[in-house]
Formats: C-alpha cells, structure tokens, sequence
C-alpha cells in the first residue's frame, strides 16, 4: 500500500517554536550507546590495523579484502573511465572547474599586508599536509560530493589526499567515485567504509597513513565516528540530512516552490519546508505537491519525507517569516520574494542563501560553483560551508622597526606588569638601555 502526503501547515511564529526544540543548540544528539559501539570498532583499528579492516568490511559489507586488494590499483582507476559516460566525465570536469574559479578567489583575499607605525604584519597561508576524506559509496554513490570536498582542498595545495569508500557488492569503488577521484588529482583511494574508515585515516593502518584532517558526509556510525576522533585530529563540521527552507512571498510560484521541496526529499530523512507570508501560496504548494507525488521518482523516500520532516509555516508578515529562518539556521535557504536580495542581506544563519527562481538548490548542488558540504541541524549558527578555509593554515609575518617597538614599549610594559609577567617588559625595554 502506497504511503499518502500529509504536511503539517502552521499559523504565526508561536505555533512554530516547537520546530526550533530539535534544533541547535537546543536539540541534545549524543547517543552514548552509539558512541560505545562506535568507539569499539575505532580501538579494533588502532589494536589490528588492517586485519580489523578486512574483518569488518567482510561483516558489514560482505565483501573480503586482503593487503593486495584494500587499496584502489591503476586498472582499476581504468576500468572505472570504461564504465562511465562521457557525459558524466564532462559534467565532473564543468563542476570541479566552476568550484575552483570560486575558491581561488576566496584564497587570494587571504593574502595582505598591514602596516601601522613601523610595524608591518603578513597575512600567509599554507596547507595542511595529508588530508582524508570520506565518501559514501556502495550501492548508492555521490561523485559530486568528492568534487565539493577535493577541488577546494587542492586549490589551497594540499599535496596527499586519501579517499575512502566502502566497496560495492563485487568489491569494487564505484567507478563514478574512482573517475571523480581521478580527476580530482586524489593519490589514494581505498575500499573501506564506516566507522572502520574513518578510524584507519585518523590512526593508520599497516597500509593506510594517517592524515592531518578528516572531512566528508556519511552515517550516524561515520559521523560518530568523526566526533570520538575529532579528540586527536581535526574533523569537518556535523553534516545531517538534507535540508531546504523556501522563504516566500504572495508572488512566489507554487509549483516551482513545491518542486524545490520535493528535490531535497528524495535524500534520505531530508527535511523540506516552506516558510511564506501568504497562506494562499501555502494551501497552492500542497495542492502542487499532492499532484506531484503520484508520478514522482522516488516517491516512497519523497512521500515519507514531507510526511515526517516537512512543515510549511505561515507567517504574519515577512519580518516574522526572516525570525523564524534566522532561529531555524536551515542548511540551504532559497528566497523567491519581491526584494530578494534586500531579505537575503537580512539572513544571519544559513548554510547557503539561494536568491530568486532561477537559483534552485538542485542547481547548487551540482553545476553554479558553491559548495554543497553545508552546516545542518541548526548548526549554521556556528559553522559555515566547506571551502578552501578548511584546508588552510594561517599565520602572520610580522617586522617592527626600531622606531615601531619604540612606539609600543609602554603599552607593553603597563600590560606585562598588570599579569605579573615582569620579564615580557623587560625584554623590550632593554633594548633601549643604551640607546
């Protein structure tokens, strides 16, 4: 028996505050339970390195490895281009091509000088050494994911790249992530997932080297997984289910709303919501999406998702609509409103900000060059985006003159002594003891 849309429609922000209660920062995830069995398999790891691998993977995704087999071979990477059209090559190209435009300008604004009374500070960046990054991969495979996560990471110069993805049911990547790889300049692929992943990249194996930082979406065992080894290496920000909020006005299009929210329900546990000051707008986006779902692709994911995780809220006016989004912090928020760009400039907390009709999610996604590893749950109150940032590090070149360390001695000497640390104001007045 097929499942039937049912929406949940709300009036004014009051009625709405209970969708805030499972948000950041008031919404508590840790699963204590989950992190103890999480916990065991990354000890396994440290304890048996690629033994554990080859167990594990043998458990969870039936497939047996051994020391020959766990990492991607040059054939392999061959076979892959031989299974994938030239299409999809071609849109991997355009996708990767569009991101690093972006971020190459992103990293060339981090490079400046200041001076100010003979004191003259360098900005400078460097790269982080050896980066790991998760993919998910079996059965269902996101190359553009990769594309999100690599071109950044190598526009900033990061050198070594290892990717990890669980292999499918015939023990192979899938040739969309190894071509995606590929282009991409990643130096090692290998096939493991889960929890045992992201455990090797953190601490080694006898064939995995460990990396610097780990980035990438996955499960609850992955993101767990992230968290536990986040205690002794870097990790990316908490990535949830998908998630979109349309903020729109009386002249805002039903169907191409209802289109929006249906694209972000086909993820898994996706959370689609319309926020709009015209409850007329409202009832037409639910009569679009009642048409829509009987001839959708994937209707049962698209279905159970609106069922569970949609809302559309109705609000008085369009000041209370940008409340409620700022408190929301939703990962991906499209305008279709008069004056969108004034509204957007009124956003605080959001992923990414989508102004107009012509600037759909779905095209974000894959093809406009933003990134699409965004901040969920609430957590784009604290976190943004993934970009060149994240794989950078940063610190300052700084020349003081004679005349310059001149200029700041009392100010140095009064801060010093105020913490008791007589000796920092020694060591710059003595400089000046025989001048």
């Amino acid at each position: 028996m097929r499942a039937t849309l049912s929406i949940r429609t709300v009036e004014g922000f009051d009625a709405a505050k209970g969708l805030l209660e499972r948000r950041w920062p008031k919404a508590k995830t840790f699963d204590s339970e989950l992190a103890n069995y999480v916990g065991a398999i990354i000890e396994e790891v440290r304890r048996r390195g690629d033994a554990a691998l080859f167990d594990f993977t043998e458990k969870f995704d039936d497939v047996k490895l051994d020391s020959g087999s766990l990492k991607v071979n040059p054939e392999e990477f061959e076979k892959a281009y031989s299974e994938v059209s030239e299409d999809i090559v071609s849109a991997l190209k355009t996708a990767k091509e569009r991101v690093e435009k972006f971020q190459r300008r992103l990293l060339k604004r981090l490079s400046f000088e200041c001076e100010t009374e003979g004191v003259k500070i360098r900005n400078v960046v460097t790269p982080i050494r050896r980066l790991g990054c998760y993919v998910p991969g079996g059965e269902a495979a996101y190359p553009s994911s990769l594309v999100m996560i690599i071109a950044p990471a190598k526009v900033a110069g990061v050198h070594e790249i290892a990717v990890c993805s669980p292999p499918r049911s015939n023990g192979e990547v899938s040739p969309l992530i190894l071509v995606a790889a590929d282009l991409c300049g990643v130096n090692e692929v290998y096939k493991v997932g889960g929890a045992q992943a992201i455990a090797a990249m953190a601490y080694g194996t006898e064939t995995i080297k460990p990396v610097d930082k780990i980035v990438g979406p996955g499960n609850r065992y992955v993101l767990t997984a992230k968290m536990l080894v986040s205690r002794d290496l870097p990790v990316d920000m908490p990535a949830g289910p998908s998630e979109i909020i349309v903020l729109a006005d009386e002249l805002a299009d039903p169907r191409e709303i209802a289109l929006d929210m249906v694209s972000q329900a086909e993820h898994l546990d996706g959370v689609s919501a319309l926020v709009t000051t015209s409850k007329e707008v409202a009832e037409k986006v639910v009569e679009e999406l009642r048409h829509m779902v009987s001839s959708l692709p994937n209707r049962e994911m698209v279905v159970r998702n609106l069922s569970r995780n949609g809302f559309i809220l109705v609000c008085k006016n369009m000041k209370e609509a940008v409340l409620f989004v700022n408190k929301f912090g939703p990962e991906h928020l499209e305008i279709m409103a008069k004056d969108a760009r004034r509204i957007a400039g009124q956003v605080t907390s959001a992923g990414l900000v989508l102004v107009g009709r012509w600037t759909p999610v779905a095209a974000s996604d894959y093809g406009l060059g933003t990134v699409h590893v965004l901040p969920t749950q609430g957590f784009s109150h604290v976190y943004s985006g993934l970009s060149v940032l994240d794989f950078i590090k940063r610190f300052s070149i700084v020349e003081c003159s004679e005349e310059g360390l001149l200029k700041a001695k009392d100010t140095v000497k009064v801060l010093a002594n105020s913490e008791g640390l007589l000796n920092h104001g020694l060591a710059v007045e003595g400089r000046f003891d025989n001048a």
